[in-house]
């Protein structure tokens, strides 16, 4: 009981400490042989199951992905090719941002850039923030995942800081770069002239790597047409047919005469085999059957590698991963540890072509107290320049005269996340992602609840919100998004002095207590998510609402009319 009571008062003081990870089983020289081969068999099955749920996961985001450009494609098309309001530098952002989020995939939403910019759709400066909106886009996905450890509150204070870590180094860096970018066009000028240096010659097509793997189970049971609109490819005949009008000279009299001809031409294309071929469904019932489906194998993949990776990650092993993911380089080269992670998770993103599959992988690992938080930060800066290879690689595939515009926008791409690791990396006290990370782990932890607002907020809200003020102009924009952040920008500079130079500043304004507690506090916000979640339990009959009251740790007198006699009076718990 001794150690126990030690590690909860060591939570207490610091809940960011790692886990004290100790080999609880029987050792290896302990087994018999019956023993021996058992262990090997039951890590062998785990390993195989693991594996089995990771090409289960990267499968159904790939269908994910698919059921999202048929539900959505060509609205996300039409939003694209609107030329007036991808004038405006927020509104590509967020557009940039709502398509990654449609499609689950920022190697997809950049390639798409890539085609437009390359095609002539879209300058390369105008395509600029839509790139940077598609590295924000692509970070929702770990943040779902560490929602799988809501359950257990030290893990999921480390797994959300672990995911959200991410989502802040991207916001941090396009709310620096952006402004910049707008202001002297260095990304667009700085990949112009590495463009214009060399003579890049077309290549062949892209690699696919782990399509390659992929593509026999998702083209089964669907495959979309690679178009900006997205729909259902139902080829079975495999040939097409076209007529060609044909321009022929012949003589007329003295001068010579044009005489039109329409010939018809066959030509084979590629057979679809998946389940819809044949099939009378639309491509909206379609995508919403295949969007149900994918999101239910997802969820289901998620939980289960979350709690195999608990039960394989546990011992000896853990103990051994923990000392070579966590160890520094001795001095005087500790300082290169960092930079080595920064290379890892370039090279694991690009093996898996997705940064949303390698950051999902790594956010249960922090989580469990495998991986440090200040360790997950660059191979979760690693990941967004492996992410940028599939662009680079498509752009290079495209012909030759279209090489420049594709290959200068995906090295854009490229260049803003080094940009980014610049600013936020390389000095200490500039990791503002890790403490940002931290506090809201910490907040989340405490209200598990505001997680979801987290989410939603800055995922979905704010971007439909800054692009419906768009479509309403720029003046409209200006209009109601300068007080916000003029608001937000006071806000922030009164917690910095009131935290460390409180003298600095007029009484009224040393604390928030001047404000209702609504407006400073989430502690009414809890009673109110309480309260709901009251009312929906005891409207459960497999709940017991007493049980459910006393829980509480809140103030209970609103809770009386809600659950009847069963609900006492308890002032707090």
């Amino acid at each position: 009981m001794a150690p126990a009571v030690s590690t909860a008062a060591l939570i207490e003081d610091d809940p960011w400490d790692m886990p004290e990870l100790q080999d609880t089983g029987v050792k290896w020289a302990d087994l018999d042989t019956k023993g021996k081969i058992l262990r090997v068999l039951t890590i062998a099955a785990k390993l195989i199951l693991l594996l089995g749920l990771l090409y289960m996961f990267v499968c159904s985001l790939d269908i994910l992905s698919s059921a999202f450009q048929l539900v959505g494609g060509k609205a996300a098309g039409d939003i694209f090719q609107e030329n007036t309001v991808l004038s405006n530098p927020l509104a590509g952002l967020v557009i940039g941002m709502l398509v990654t989020l449609l499609v689950q995939s920022s190697s997809t939403s950049s390639s798409i850039v890539v085609t437009m910019v390359s095609s002539g759709l879209l300058e390369v400066s105008t395509a600029v923030p839509i790139i940077m909106g598609t590295n924000i886009g692509t970070s929702v996905t770990n943040t779902f995942v560490a929602m799988t450890q809501v359950g257990d509150r030290n893990k999921f204070r480390r797994a959300f800081a672990g995911a959200t870590v991410h989502d802040f180094f991207n916001w941090l860096s396009v709310l620096v770069l952006l402004p910049l970018e707008v202001a002297t066009g260095y990304l667009v000028k700085l990949t112009d002239l590495i463009v214009k240096s060399f003579n890049i010659q077309s290549g062949e097509n892209a690699p696919a790597l782990l399509n390659v793997i992929t593509d026999p189970l998702t083209q089964s049971i669907i495959e979309v047409c690679m178009s900006l609109c997205g729909c259902v490819c139902k080829s079975s005949v495999g040939m097409l047919k076209e007529t060609i009008q044909n321009v022929t000279a012949s003589n007329c009299s003295n001068f010579p005469c044009w005489e039109l001809k329409n010939v018809t031409e066959i030509t084979n294309i590629k057979k679809c085999n998946h389940i819809f071929v044949n099939t009378n469904l639309s491509d909206l019932a379609v995508g919403l059957i295949l969007l149900a489906c994918s999101l239910l194998i997802l969820c289901t993949c998620l939980i289960l590698i979350v709690k195999l990776l608990n039960s394989m990650l546990k011992g000896q092993v853990a103990v051994v991963i923990n000392k070579i993911m966590n160890t520094d380089f001795p001095f005087p080269f500790a300082w290169l540890t960092g930079y080595i992670a920064i290379v890892v998770g370039a090279g694991m993103t690009f093996i898996v072509q997705s940064s949303s599959v390698f950051t999902s992988a790594i956010t249960p690992l922090v989580g469990i107290g495998v991986i440090k938080l200040e360790r997950a930060y660059p191979l979760s800066l690693g990941s967004n320049i492996g992410t940028t290879t599939t662009a680079i690689l498509a752009a290079m595939a495209s012909p030759v005269e279209k090489l420049g515009n594709s290959l200068q926008i995906a090295l854009v791409h490229l260049f803003f996340n080094l940009s980014g690791i610049v600013l936020w990396y390389p000095i200490p006290f500039t990791r503002l992602p890790i403490r940002m990370a931290k506090a809201l782990g910490q907040l989340t932890a405490q209200y598990r609840w505001f997680s979801g607002f987290y989410i939603i907020a800055c995922f979905f809200a704010f971007p439909l919100l800054v692009f419906g003020l768009s479509l309403a102009g720029w003046q409209v924009l200006v209009g109601v998004l300068v007080p916000i952040v003029a608001v937000l920008i006071f806000v922030i500079i009164v917690n910095i002095l009131q935290k460390h130079k409180p003298q600095w500043l007029p009484s009224v304004l040393r604390s928030w207590d001047f404000l209702p507690q609504w407006a400073h506090s989430l502690e009414p916000w809890d009673r109110v998510v309480t309260i709901m979640a009251a009312r929906c339990c005891c409207c459960c009959k497999f709940y017991d609402c007493s049980f459910i009251c006393v829980n509480m740790k809140s103030i209970h007198l609103f809770l009386i009319p809600l659950c009847g006699n069963k609900c006492k009076l308890i002032h707090k718990v």
